[in-house]
């Protein structure tokens, strides 16, 4: 399945060969929603950890910890992608606004809940509703650009720019949760996490001129609109994503048990740092290449290269060593991240893309859980470091799917006319 396309132009057209990031920010606006959607993605790259510092620090146990960090993630996976469909359907701003509100209440929920050494399954019930009400604003800013840069090469480009914002939200994002549970309370963390996402999103829902417009016929959705991941590229897509998401998870709470070991905890936000910043400085150059090789070969090369870096994070002993790993592997990350959100744009219909994005979105989620579940084990139960070989694992499973169903990410043809695309009942032009 493919895009729809038009013949509208972008807001802010341009004829140049090699769009850059200068003329994409000059985007009409743009920044309208660019700074305060920011400010709303920034508390996400807190919350795993923040869980983690949290209930380890409370129970005394990574697992415990892992699990209940998992428990969000796996909810915000399995609700995602239909906080994404019911953005397409009845818009932005009437899934945020709620989505806010119940988030700050579950996350100090849980802390509270953590402070009062309560019993391990009250911790779970409380992070259900935490992952589950994760806004999705990542997606949400990706769908925007959608609407902006219709038909407009600098789609690749406002792709690059989305990933590096992402990591560079995870740059910060661990550095300040680690400062505040490390060096002001245990709980600073989570309580701050809920609210940046309650003013950051609910500036975000207040910027209603550049979310997508809901069709006309939003009253007939639920007929007419199927799934995204009936797309048979986004199912490919789903599982790389689930590797990527085994690396963030497995990432975090073996550096954090690794830096623990060693009796240097404040590192850890350290290091986790410069693992983003990898991923945000390769993120920067692949917005600024003029790609000549197709994007369904680019994230098979791409993911090779991924898998390969993290089969070596198990061996690394000292802090230089996984320091310089870890940048390796961030750097890694950026272009098979990049070169997904891309192929959403050429294999799914306008119509469905903010609930294509979330479904990716969540897998990282979902993939992130289950590591951060199974690291926890392995740190608790084997050596220092045995978490790693949960990014290893994840990640070689993952390129042994791309590599066998790459075919699935191939768009059809351009001109050709498919009769059942993705929320439409009538033939959809594809390209």
């Amino acid at each position: 399945m493919a895009s729809t396309v038009t013949n509208e132009p972008a807001e802010n057209p341009s004829a140049s060969p090699r769009p850059g990031y200068g003329q994409l920010l000059r985007t009409r606006g743009a920044w309208t929603f660019l700074l305060p959607g920011f400010a709303a993605r920034q508390p996400f790259a807190m919350l795993t950890l923040s869980i983690v510092l949290l209930v380890q620090h409370t129970t005394g146990s990574y697992g415990a910890a892992g699990a209940v960090a998992a428990a969000t993630g796996v909810a915000m996976a399995l609700f995602a992608p239909y906080s994404g469909r019911l953005a397409d359907r009845y818009g932005q701003r009437a899934v945020l606004v709620p989505g806010v509100l119940v988030h700050t209440l579950a996350g100090l929920t849980l802390t509270a809940l953590a402070l009062a050494h309560a019993p391990l399954w009250a911790l779970f019930l409380a992070a259900v509703p935490t992952g589950a009400s994760v806004p999705q604003v990542g997606p949400m800013v990706r769908a925007r650009w959608g609407v902006k840069l219709q038909g407009s090469p600098l789609m690749t480009t406002a792709a690059a720019f989305e990933s590096v914002t992402d990591e560079l939200t995870f740059v910060f994002g661990p550095l300040l949760a680690t400062a505040l549970c490390t060096a002001v309370a245990p709980a600073a963390g989570l309580v701050t996490e809920a609210a940046l996402t309650l003013v950051g999103g609910l500036l975000f829902a207040a910027q209603k001129s550049t979310q997508p417009q809901v069709s006309a016929d939003s009253g007939h959705a639920r007929v007419r609109h199927a799934s995204a991941l009936r797309v048979p590229g986004v199912r490919v897509l789903v599982v790389t994503f689930l590797g990527i998401g085994s690396v963030f998870g497995g990432m975090q709470v073996s550096l954090a048990a690794f830096t623990e070991s060693i009796g240097e905890p404040g590192l850890n936000g350290v290091l986790y740092g410069v693992f983003a910043a990898g991923n945000m400085l390769s993120g920067i150059a692949c917005g600024a290449i003029a790609w000549k090789a197709a994007p369904h070969k680019r994230i098979v090369i791409g993911y090779a290269a991924l898998a390969l870096a993290a089969s070596a994070l198990w061996t690394a002993h000292s802090v230089l060593l996984l320091a310089a790993l870890g940048l390796l592997v961030g750097m890694c990350i950026a272009p098979s991240l990049i070169t997904g959100y891309t192929l959403v744009e050429n294999l799914v219909p306008a119509g469905a893309r903010t609930e294509a994005f979330t479904w990716l979105t969540g897998a990282v989620a979902l993939g992130q859980a289950a590591a951060v579940t199974v690291a926890g084990q392995l740190e608790d139960r084997l050596w220092d470091g045995a978490g790693f070989l949960v990014p290893m694992a994840g990640t070689v499973l993952a390129l042994v799917t791309l590599v066998t169903l790459r075919s699935r990410l191939v768009p059809r043809h351009a001109n050709r006319t498919v009769a059942r695309g993705v929320g439409h009942r009538v033939p959809v032009t594809v390209d």
